[in-house]
């Protein structure tokens, strides 16, 4: 094997301690990640690499097989949906959230589906003990004796029970949690989670093993550790809720082998995590007639149409105390936005009232689509009337009172319709005319340009 003659430079650079970044002479403040504080002076190897002649030879992508990379079902629908279709052999995912969200439930349940079908799986869990995860596996019915548990925290047991049990699937709770001698620090630390991460992936490459690798979150939600851990791996998701409702949603935010904007529901229920094939339901009012102060909007998340329904109440202000402004599952500076556009474009008076904005069922929109449902709401509660039909309004506002093209349509069209809505205000010159609409049943389309325009559809207009 011939190899060219390397040459090997040590001189002082310094480091970011969170993300790694590396700069000839010390800053205050990264300038990758942006933390003040944490670059400091580390040695750093610059080498010249040798040139090695290849075991194998470079092929034509043409003559590459795709036998070896085909997809293999988790058994739950909705967590293959944001995987692209299931587990890639040899892909490592990477899923994030905060504490209690049920990510670890998930997991076991998807093992244990996996392992039902005959095909041995490895749990590796370093936060809890082994009998702790049986008795979650008791109560959800995640028990299967092709499941194979191990309460460990070093890397290299961690390695050696691979080697002793063969699994076609291996999960990993949590990366944090797990430490090895080769790298600087204390387990969950920057330099431990890179490297633990680095060997995971070169042994899931190695072996065309799925892994599977939970991680924690920062306060802001962001997957915590080093960037690198997110490059280093083939997909990453995020699974989100609010521990106040048993909402779960799992975003993938990076997908090496599907799409990227997929979303998978799911229901905390009291055995386990259950799917949510069709959602939408879950953010309606069971109220069988449309009551004043309401309004509904077709929000995409990702590919997938959901609808949301938003509450208004608007009450006078007691004696000259300031109105007030409060919302929930909903951006306040938007609303802040949308009231000020029908105050000033529709005549809407507000200034004497307090408004309070929230969505149903705890969700969280941050569609700007869904303006116009929130002005329709507003509105509505300031005359106090509900309307004769099941209402659906899409549009974002502009500062001038406009109301800009609302992209995919037909899909929220379409979700309207199957739902039974029968009224549907959307901004002109929405609708694709190439593409035909498909069947609404009931729903009539009624395109309408400005905010003033929608409301005097609706008969909402200048009202004091």
């Amino acid at each position: 094997m011939a190899r060219t003659s390397s040459t090997v430079k040590e001189r002082d650079a310094y480091q970011c301690g969170e993300c790694g970044w590396t700069s000839p002479k010390w800053v205050g403040r990264c300038g990758e990640c942006n933390t003040w504080g944490s670059v400091g002076e580390r040695g750093v190897k610059l080498t010249q690499v040798a040139s090695v002649v290849p075991s194998t030879r470079a092929v034509p992508i043409s003559q590459v097989s795709v036998d070896e990379a085909k997809r293999v079902s988790t058994g739950i629908g909705e967590l293959d949906r944001v995987l692209g279709g299931g587990l890639v052999p040899g892909a490592v995912v990477l899923l994030a959230g905060e504490p209690g969200v049920g990510k670890s439930t998930l997991l076991l349940a998807a093992a244990a589906k996996w392992a039902s079908s005959g095909r041995s799986v490895l749990y590796v869990t370093g936060e809890e003990s082994a009998a702790q995860v049986r008795l979650r596996a008791e109560r959800t019915g995640a028990v299967s004796s092709d499941l194979y548990l191990a309460a460990e925290t070093d890397l290299g047991t961690i390695l050696g029970h691979v080697e002793q049990v063969v699994p076609s699937l291996m999960v990993v709770d949590s990366v944090q949690t797990i430490g090895t001698p080769e790298a600087d620090g204390s387990p969950g630390g920057v330099s431990q989670v890179r490297e633990v991460t680095a060997a995971l992936v070169r042994v899931a490459k190695r072996r065309a093993l799925p892994v599977i690798i939970v991680g924690h979150v920062t306060k802001d939600g962001t997957v915590a550790g080093p960037r690198t851990m997110e490059h280093l791996v083939d997909v990453v998701l995020n699974f989100e809720g609010d521990r106040h409702s048993g909402f779960r949603l799992v975003r993938a935010s990076k997908n090496r082998f599907g799409p990227a904007d997929e979303v998978g529901c799911f229901e905390m229920a009291e055995r386990g995590i259950v799917e949510v094939p069709d959602p939408s339901g879950l953010f309606l009012s069971q109220a069988g007639e449309p009551q004043p102060g309401t309004c509904v909007a077709v929000t995409l998340e990702g590919r997938r149409p959901l609808l949301a329904e938003f509450q208004a109440l608007v009450a006078p202000v007691a004696f000259e105390t300031p109105a007030r402004r409060v919302t929930n599952g909903v951006d306040g500076a938007r609303v802040a936005l949308i009231l000020a556009v029908l105050q000033r474009k529709a005549h809407v008076k507000l200034g004497h009232h307090d408004v309070y904005v929230s969505t149903v069922g705890g969700a969280r929109v941050c569609d700007p689509t869904a303006d116009l449902a929130i002005a329709v709401a507003v509105a509505s509660a300031v005359v106090d009337r509900n309307f004769p039909q099941r209402l659906l309004a899409l549009g974002e506002i502009g500062l001038a009172g406009d109301l800009r093209r609302v992209p995919a349509l037909e899909r929220r069209l379409a979700e309207a319709a199957r739902l039974g809505f029968e009224l549907a205000i959307v901004p002109a010159g929405s609708r694709d005319t190439s593409v035909p609409l498909p069947k609404l049943g009931r729903l009539k389309v009624v395109e309408v340009a400005t905010v003033a325009e929608a409301l005097a559809t609706l008969d909402l207009r200048r009202h004091e």
